[in-house]
C-alpha cells in the first residue's frame, strides 16, 4: 500500500446532498475537504456517485427550483459549487476505516491509506430493489419506476393514473397512502395474505376509496419500453400468471444503509444498521467522526433533510477541529 502524504483536516465519504453540502460548508471554512464520491456498482440495483437522486428524473420538492430539476443535474450543480470553493474530489471508495488511531486512517479502494483528523460519513442508504432487468432499466431512464413515492409520486406523469406499490410494511403503507392523493387507483402488491404493517398504517391506507391490495402476488417482470405499461404477476399460492396495467411502479421493500465499510471501525450503528447520532447533532460515538444524510436517517430520507444534515456535520466538524487547535 502507498501512504498518502500529509494529514487532512476533514474527509467526506459520500457524494449525495449531504456530502456535497458538507463539502461546501467545509471548503468555505477553509478546511480543504476531500470528497470520496465512490465507484458505480450494481447491488443489485444501480448505486451511483451522487446517491438516489441520480435515479430521479424530476425533483420538484427542493426549494429554489420552481420548475423542478433533474436529479443528476442537481447533483452536478452541488458538486460544481463544492469544487468552486476548493473541494478536492476523488472517484474512489473508502473500503475500511481505522478510527483507533489518531489521525484516523482511511483505506481507499486504490490501495492508498489516507490520514485525516476528522471524517464526515455521508454514504446514504440504498433502496432495496426487486432485481428485475427491466425494473432497473426503467428506473435509470425515468420510465415510471421509483423507490420513493414522496419524491416522485406527485409528478404529472402519475396523476390520475393507476399505480402500484410493492411491499407490505409500514413504509409501503405510507407510500401507498401518499399516492392515493394523485392516482386513480393504487394497488399494493404483497407476496402474503396479510400485511406486516402496523394496524393503524393499514387502516389509513385501506380507508382510502382508491386503495386496493393484491394478495399473494409477486412481481415477475416489469413491462414497457420507454415507459412502464404494467407488471407481470405470479400468484404465490397457485403459480398463476396475470398482468396488471399500471403507469407507475413504486418499490417499497426497505432501504439498506451504506455502512458495510464501517465494519469493525467502532462506529455505533442502530438496530437497522444506520449510524447512531447523538441528539440533534451529527456527532457519532467516536470523537472527530460525524455523519449526515440518509446513512443516519431512517425516517425522512429526503434531499432537503440530507442537505441540512450535511450543513450540521460540517459546522460540527469545524467547531470540533477548532477545539483541538486544528484550523
Amino acid at each position: 500500500m502507498t501512504q498518502a502524504g500529509g494529514v487532512q483536516k476533514v474527509v467526506i465519504i459520500g457524494s449525495g446532498p449531504a456530502g456535497w453540502t458538507a463539502a461546501i460548508y467545509a471548503a468555505r471554512a477553509q478546511l480543504e475537504p476531500t470528497v470520496y464520491v465512490g465507484i458505480p456498482k450494481q447491488d443489485p440495483g444501480p448505486v451511483l456517485p451522487g446517491g438516489q437522486l441520480m435515479l430521479t428524473t424530476d425533483v420538484e420538492n427542493y426549494p429554489g427550483f420552481p420548475k423542478g430539476v433533474a436529479g443528476p443535474e442537481m447533483m452536478s450543480l452541488f458538486q460544481q459549487q463544492a469544487e468552486h470553493f476548493g473541494t478536492r474530489v476523488v472517484g474512489e471508495d473508502i473500503v475500511r476505516c481505522d478510527f483507533s488511531k489518531r489521525p484516523f486512517e482511511l483505506h481507499v479502494s486504490n490501495g492508498e491509506v489516507v490520514r485525516t483528523h476528522s471524517v464526515i460519513i455521508a454514504t446514504g442508504a440504498v433502496a432495496n430493489w426487486l432485481g428485475l432487468k427491466n425494473e432497473m432499466r426503467l428506473a435509470t431512464l425515468g420510465g415510471g419506476v421509483s423507490a420513493c413515492a414522496v419524491c416522485d409520486g406527485a409528478l404529472p406523469i402519475f396523476r390520475g393514473q393507476p399505480l402500484a406499490v410493492v411491499g407490505g410494511g409500514d413504509t409501503a403503507m405510507e407510500e401507498a397512502t401518499y399516492l392515493t392523493k394523485f392516482a386513480s387507483t393504487v394497488y399494493v402488491i404483497h407476496r402474503r395474505d396479510s400485511l406486516r404493517a402496523s394496524k393503524v398504517m393499514q387502516k389509513r391506507y385501506l380507508d382510502r376509496h382508491n386503495a386496493k391490495v393484491l394478495w399473494n402476488k409477486g412481481v415477475e417482470d416489469v413491462l414497457g419500453d420507454e415507459k412502464i405499461t404494467g407488471v407481470k404477476l405470479k400468484d404465490t399460492v397457485t403459480g398463476e400468471l396475470s398482468t396488471l396495467e399500471v403507469k407507475g411502479l413504486f418499490i417499497a421493500i426497505g432501504h439498506t444503509p451504506a455502512t458495510r465499510f464501517l465494519k469493525d471501525s467502532g462506529v455505533e450503528l442502530d438496530a437497522g444498521g444506520y449510524v447512531a447520532l447523538k441528539h440533534r447533532n451529527s456527532y457519532t460515538n467516536i470523537e472527530g467522526v460525524f455523519a449526515a444524510g440518509d446513512v443516519a436517517d431512517s425516517a425522512y430520507r429526503q434531499a432537503v433533510t440530507a442537505a441540512g444534515m450535511g450543513c450540521q456535520a460540517a459546522l460540527d466538524a469545524e467547531r470540533w477541529l477548532a477545539a483541538q487547535g486544528i484550523d
